[in-house]
C-alpha cells in the first residue's frame, strides 16, 4: 500500500468518526445550557443501568460508540463501568470482517455475544470496585470547554463550540491514525501476532497489540482466527481492549493522566481474564 492509499483511507475512517464527535458535542453543549436539576437526577438514576445499556450501544456494528463514551466519561455523564462495558463490547471491525468472509451465525453470534457478557459482567464489577467519586455520572461539561481552550461559556449558540471540539478532535485522531497506519503498512504486524502460539503468552501478547487505537487490530486478528493462525481466546483478548480509537480520544479529553492509565491498565486486564475464560468455554 503506497503512501497515497495510506493517507486515503486514514482521510476516510476519520470523517466516518466526525458524525459521532459532532453529535455528541452538541448534546454537551445543550446539556450545559438547559439541563436542571431534575434531568441530573434522571442522568444519574440511569447510570445504574449504564453497564447493560453501554454494552448493548457497544455491540452495534459501529466504529464511533467509544468515541461517544470517551466525551461522555470525560464529561462525567456516565459511569467509569459504562465506559469499560462499551469499551470491552465495541466490535468495531471485527463484526464487518465476520459477515465479509461468510462466517456462520452461530459463530458471530458467539463472539459478538461473549464480548457483550463480557462488558456487561466488568462494567458492574468495575462500578462496584472503583472508587465512589469515579462511578457516579457528575455533570462536568465546563471542565471540558476549558481543557479544550474554547472559551465558549457565554455563547448561546451549541453549533460554533460543537464544530469547534469536534474539528479539533478529529484533527488530533486523524494525525495519529494517519501514524499508525503507516506503521502498520511498514512493519505487518500479522507476521508478529503469526508467530504467538503458546497459551497464556499469545493471548498476553493479544491483549498488548489489541491496545493499539487503531481499526488495524481488529481486522488483523479477526483475520488471523478466520484463518486458524489463533485461538479464540487470543482473539478475545485482542479484540476486547480494542474499542477503535476511543483510548486516544480518552487520553485527549479527559484530563486525569493517572486515572486514564489506571482504566488502560485495568482495561487490559479485563481482556486478558476475558480471553482465557473464552478459551476454557469454547
Amino acid at each position: 500500500m503506497d503512501l497515497l492509499d495510506i493517507l486515503t483511507d486514514t482521510t476516510v475512517d476519520t470523517l466516518k468518526l466526525f458524525p459521532f464527535l459532532f453529535i455528541t458535542y452538541l448534546f454537551l453543549e445543550y446539556f450545559e445550557r438547559k439541563m436542571t436539576d431534575k434531568t441530573t437526577a434522571l442522568v444519574q438514576k440511569a447510570g445504574r443501568f449504564g453497564p447493560f445499556i453501554g454494552s448493548l450501544c457497544g455491540a452495534l456494528p459501529q466504529c464511533g460508540f467509544s468515541v461517544v463514551a470517551a466525551n461522555l466519561f470525560a464529561a462525567r455523564i456516565i459511569s467509569i463501568g459504562t465506559l469499560f462495558a462499551i469499551f470491552l463490547s465495541t466490535s468495531d471491525e471485527t463484526l464487518p470482517i465476520l459477515i465479509s468472509n461468510a462466517a456462520s451465525p452461530w459463530l458471530i453470534t458467539q463472539i459478538i455475544g461473549y464480548k457483550f457478557i463480557c462488558g456487561v459482567i466488568f462494567g458492574y464489577l468495575i462500578d462496584y470496585l472503583w472508587h465512589q467519586k469515579h462511578s457516579t455520572p457528575n455533570i462536568d461539561i465546563e471542565q471540558l470547554c476549558e481543557n479544550e481552550h474554547c472559551h465558549c461559556e457565554n455563547d448561546d449558540n451549541i453549533w460554533l463550540p460543537a464544530l469547534h471540539h469536534s474539528g479539533s478532535i478529529t484533527m488530533f485522531i486523524f494525525i495519529i491514525t494517519l501514524i499508525l497506519n503507516i506503521l502498520f503498512a511498514t512493519v505487518q504486524p500479522e507476521n508478529i501476532i503469526n508467530s504467538m502460539q503458546t497459551p497464556i503468552l499469545s493471548e498476553l501478547l493479544s491483549g498488548i497489540f489489541g491496545l493499539i487505537p487503531n481499526c488495524s487490530a481488529s481486522v488483523v486478528l479477526t483475520q488471523l482466527y478466520l484463518e486458524n493462525c489463533i485461538n479464540i481466546g487470543t482473539l478475545f483478548s485482542g479484540s476486547l481492549v480494542n474499542g477503535g480509537v476511543g483510548l486516544l480520544v480518552l487520553f485527549r479529553v479527559n484530563k486525569h493522566l493517572r486515572q486514564n492509565l489506571k482504566i488502560l491498565a485495568v482495561l487490559y486486564i479485563c481482556g486478558v481474564v476475558g480471553g482465557l475464560c473464552g478459551n476454557l468455554i469454547f
